[in-house]
């Protein structure tokens, strides 16, 4: 298995906009919904995400905050293969004005008209818990700090 570090990853993720957000929807079933990065692209380890309050993905990350992202690129211009990136975590919910401020960018404007200040706004930060990739060259799990791929 190749080794890809948090640093190539991050590089990778810079070109992909958007992802599938999958939460427990209950009853068994999981529910996914595209989300954009924002341009929110220096990846450490941590996803940020802008919602509503009152959104079904919300009520579904307070139930199980056990969560997944999938990201792909499509094969470059030259042939060479996407990656497929899945990434499992734990979400936590920000309601802090100053990380509204740190991860706003002015496309959001469209989606919360009030910019940081729009009633119900609230971040969704996902921590990784584990990092998988395939390339169609390579796969592998990226290690993150403190974990152990085998658990």
């Amino acid at each position: 298995m190749a080794s890809m570090t948090l640093e190539d990853l991050s590089s990778r993720l810079k070109k992909i906009d958007f992802c599938m957000l999958s939460t427990n929807a209950g009853s068994g079933r999981i529910a996914s919904r595209p989300m954009s990065n924002n341009g929110d692209v220096e990846y450490d380890g941590d996803s940020w995400f802008f919602s509503y309050e009152n959104s079904r993905k919300i009520a579904e990350i307070k139930g199980s905050e056990i969560v997944s992202l999938t990201f792909t690129a499509p094969p470059s211009l030259l042939g060479k293969p996407g990656i497929f990136i899945a990434i499992e975590g734990i979400a936590s919910l920000v309601r802090d004005k100053a990380a509204f401020e740190k991860h706003w960018v002015a496309d959001l404007d469209r989606w919360f008209p009030g910019g940081i200040d729009t009633p119900g706004i609230v971040l969704i930060k996902i921590s990784a818990s584990s990092i998988r990739y395939w390339d169609g060259e390579e796969n592998g799990e990226v290690t993150l700090a403190g974990s152990d791929p085998r658990s």
